[in-house]
Parts: C-alpha cells; sequence; structure tokens
C-alpha cells in the first residue's frame, strides 16, 4: 500500500483510522509529523519515512522491517518488539526510546544517537552501529553477535549478560560501562576504552585487546583464555 497526498489528512489517517495489523507497507510519507501517534503493531514495512518525526509515538510491536527512516526523530518512542529488520536509521534520533525486545538485525543504525535507550534483550546481530551514541543506555541481555560497535559511545551504558561475540568495538568508548557477565568472545577491542569498566565474570576468551585501555578494570574473575596480548 503506498500512500500520498496532503499531509494533514494522512496525519489524520494514521492517527484515528489505523488499526493493529493493517497493512500500510510501502508508505511514502518522507519528513511526515506523527509527534505521539499510535502506530503499534502496523505493517510499515519498506516504507520511507525518512526524517519523520515520530517523537513519543507508539510503535510496539509494529514492522519497520526495510523501512527507510534515515534522520528520523524517535526521541523517547515506544519500539518494544517492534521488527526493525534491516532497515535504515543511518543518522536516527532514538534518545530514551524504547526498544526492548525489539528485532534489529542486520539494521543500519551509523551514526544515530540512542542515549538513555532501553534496549534489553534486543536482538541487534550483525547491525551496523559504528560511531553512534549509546551513553547510559541499557543493553541488558541484548545480543550483539558480530555487530559493528566501531568507535561507538557506550559511556556507563549497562551490558550485563549481552551477547558480544566477535563484534567489532575497535577505538570503542566503554568507560565506566558494566560488562559483568557478558560474553565477548573473539570480540576486536583494539584501542578501546575499558577504563573503570566492570568485567565480573566477563568471558574475553580469544578477545583483541591490542592498545586497549584497561586502567581501573579488575580482571581477577574474568576469562582470558588466548586473550591477545596475553
Amino acid at each position: 500500500m503506498v500512500l500520498s497526498g496532503e499531509a494533514e489528512s494522512l496525519k489524520a489517517f494514521l492517527h484515528d483510522v489505523c488499526k493493529p495489523g493493517m497493512d500500510l507497507s510501502g508508505v511514502d510519507l518522507p519528513g511526515v509529523s506523527l509527534v505521539g501517534a499510535n502506530l503499534a503493531g502496523l505493517d510499515l514495512s519498506r516504507s520511507n519515512l525518512a526524517r519523520a518525526s515520530l517523537i513519543r509515538a507508539n510503535l510496539s510491536g509494529t514492522d519497520l522491517s526495510g523501512s527507510n527512516l534515515t534522520g528520523a526523530n524517535l526521541t523517547g518512542a515506544i519500539l518494544t518488539e517492534a521488527n526493525l529488520t534491516e532497515a535504515n536509521l543511518t543518522g536516527a534520533d532514538l534518545s530514551l526510546a524504547r526498544l526492548d525486545r525489539a528485532t534489529l538485525v542486520n539494521t543500519n543504525l551509523y551514526w544515530s544517537s540512542l542515549t538513555g535507550a532501553n534496549l534489553s534483550g534486543a536482538n541487534m546481530a550483525e547491525a551496523n552501529m559504528a560511531k553512534s551514541t549509546l551513553v547510559l543506555a541499557d543493553l541488558t541481555n541484548a545480543d550483539l553477535f558480530w555487530t559493528d560497535l566501531g568507535q561507538t559511545n557506550l559511556t556507563m551504558a549497562n551490558l550485563t549478560k549481552a551477547s558480544l561475540t566477535v563484534a567489532n568495538l575497535q577505538k570503542a568508548c566503554l568507560m565506566k560501562s558494566d560488562l559483568s557477565g557478558a560474553t565477548m568472545a573473539g570480540s576486536d577491542l583494539t584501542g578501546a576504552d575499558l577504563s573503570e569498566a566492570a568485567l565480573d565474570g566477563t568471558d574475553l576468551t580469544d578477545a583483541i585487546l591490542e592498545g586497549a585501555n584497561l586502567s581501573g578494570v579488575d580482571l581477577t574473575n574474568a576469562q582470558m583464555t588466548r586473550t591477545k596480548p596475553e
């Protein structure tokens, strides 16, 4: 379904007419303003929502797979259990958004802002999150398998029991982050800043720590088998 036309009539349609499960896949609404809209459970897959204003919008359970959300403003939006597989969120603002248990497999989040966002239990396997900001973000139990987190700012983020197996964390900032119980086997932490991070029970088997800053870190209970450099 492709929607186009006057912005206000479209906004009214999306606000008042749409029901959960309605197929709106392929809508073309770049720059549309849907602040606070209830779009929960809709099928918005393969849609063009570039630069859209979705501040505090309810998108819980919504299918946004394959959609274009580049530069979109999703500050405080609710995306609990939303499907964002292969969506493009380059430069998007997701500060304080709820993405708990959301699916972001192979999603492009390059240079996006996720400050204070809730990503607990989210699946972000193979996503591109390079140069993103995740300060104070909650990534408890998140799946970040093979995720690109190069030069990402994860200062004071909660990554307790997260899976970061073979993730790219080159030059990432993990200062004062909590990685307790996290699995980081085979991850590349070359040049990363881990100063004062919590690594209690963290699995760093086969991880690369060349040039990493580990000042103030207690590695007593971390698993360091075949970590490089030894």
